[in-house]
């Protein structure tokens, strides 16, 4: 009978201790028996980086171990992973930078760092031979990234949809569900911490469309510049688009879409946008994200769970930190993001073609719609079907028109938004939105 061999000890630095960062050091301590039998690593937080040593926290930690300066986790060199949570592009930079140069395995979930500048660290990585983990980046505790790189390495990845924001699918969903505002429906999400105090990031599309980049980076093989991506946020979403939608069958998501042409050029948007109440992903409610993933293989697999929060987030964390520990433990890996030259070039986004919803606010006299047909037809887009609901008519003169449009490229779309705002029958600033054609 053979004896089993000791557990080696892996030693971690800690930078952030917010919601997430206590979170990864409360469950290593719960768990740690479970993922020492697991992995064959006793893995050890040995100094935490924060910045106030006297703000409350959730989980107890040993004043020695505590610290100001995230260069003590450099320096300590027997530290030899550190896990980088306090987010920005700016001070999480030059801390990945520092740890990759001293040969430290960096583990992170810091989506905007490795949106806009994944390229430089991922090629740091490589050149230093040490790898970068970032599971946590999307989609919260959704295995979405081993996903991509392990499970479905053997696929054309055909297509991503994703509700990849849980603050924003929280506010849509009260909106649907509840026929709240849009501001109403935001405080509940802050009352509630689904949102921040200062929501912007993630109202604004950003959040997801840094997820997206990272996940579209990962799928075709080169780095999506940022100027590349299409984004809009939720926030000029009208409540009354729910129910124009509803009526035409839909309902609105901020979606997250990342696909290939046939020539090889990739496009990246997230946007609000109308999904079939028939699909899976119109039923993806609250917070919870949903990434669903069309391969040529494999065809169509759906990844759902909590897209943030404490405990997801942090199993995302230490699935990576367990990652780390078989890398120092049985032998290397790659530094986590493995270029190829299958695709190489994003689609300008004016290109990307899709059906459109149209609402507009117009008079309500005679030609109104044979003006907006003509506008629309200059620019080669058909309308599909209209509705002029009578319920929903003010008595101001003046009355709702939406359209559903069939496909047009983004470009032509927003030329023919600029043309009917000039026409004198239309009132105010339309409201539009992409419709995904998704099947059931």
């Amino acid at each position: 009978m053979s004896v089993p061999t000791p557990p080696r000890t892996i030693h971690i630095g800690l930078a952030g201790l917010g919601n997430v960062g206590a979170g990864v050091f409360k469950n290593l301590m719960q768990n740690g028996d479970l993922i020492r039998q697991r992995t064959g690593a006793d893995i050890r937080v040995k100094r935490v980086v924060v910045r106030d040593l006297q703000r409350p926290r959730d989980v107890v930690v040993p004043e020695a171990m505590l610290s100001t300066q995230w260069q003590d986790l450099i320096a300590d060199e027997e530290i030899q992973v550190v896990v980088e949570l306090i987010g920005g592009t700016t001070t999480a930079y030059d801390l990945v930078c520092a740890a990759l140069r001293a040969k430290k395995i960096v583990v992170t979930g810091n989506k905007a760092l490795l949106a806009e500048r994944g390229q430089e660290l991922f090629a740091l990585a490589e050149q230093c031979g040490v790898p970068i983990y970032f599971e946590a980046a999307v989609a919260g505790g959704i295995p979405i990234i081993q996903v991509l790189q392990e499970g479905l390495v053997g696929n054309r990845i055909l297509s991503i949809h994703g509700i990849i924001n849980g603050t924003c699918n929280y506010i849509l969903t009260r909106m649907s569900q509840a026929s709240l505002s849009y501001e109403d429906a935001l405080r509940e999400a802050q009352e509630k911490g689904y949102a921040e105090a200062d929501p912007t990031l993630d109202v604004s599309g950003w959040d997801a469309a840094h997820k997206a980049i990272i996940l579209a980076s990962l799928s075709y093989g080169f780095w999506i510049p940022t100027p590349c991506v299409h984004v809009e946020g939720v926030d000029k979403i009208d409540i009354v688009d729910f129910k124009f939608a509803k009526r035409l069958g839909y309902t609105i998501k901020l979606l997250s879409v990342i696909r290939a042409d046939e020539q090889g050029l990739v496009e990246v948007r997230t946007q609000p946008t109308l999904v079939p109440l028939s699909h899976v992903l119109a039923n993806v409610s609250g917070s919870f994200n949903a990434v669903l993933v069309n391969g040529d293989i494999v065809g169509e697999t759906l990844f759902y769970g909590r897209g943030a929060g404490q405990d997801p987030t942090s199993s995302s964390v230490i699935s990576d930190l367990c990652e780390a520990a078989a890398v120092l433990v049985y032998g290397a890996r790659h530094s986590g993001f493995v270029p190829h030259g299958l695709y190489g070039k994003s689609k300008p986004i004016e290109d990307t073609v899709s059906h459109y919803y149209l609402r507009l606010t117009v008079d309500d006299v005679p030609g109104v719609l044979a003006q907006v047909s003509t506008v629309l037809g200059q620019r080669n887009i058909g309308i599909s079907s209209m509705i002029q609901p009578e319920d929903l008519e003010d008595t101001s003169g003046s009355t709702s028109l939406v359209l559903m449009l069939h496909d047009a490229s983004l470009g032509d779309m927003l030329k023919a938004l600029d043309a009917l705002c000039s026409l004198a029958c239309v009132r105010g600033k339309p409201s539009w939105m992409r419709v995904e054609t998704l099947q059931g």
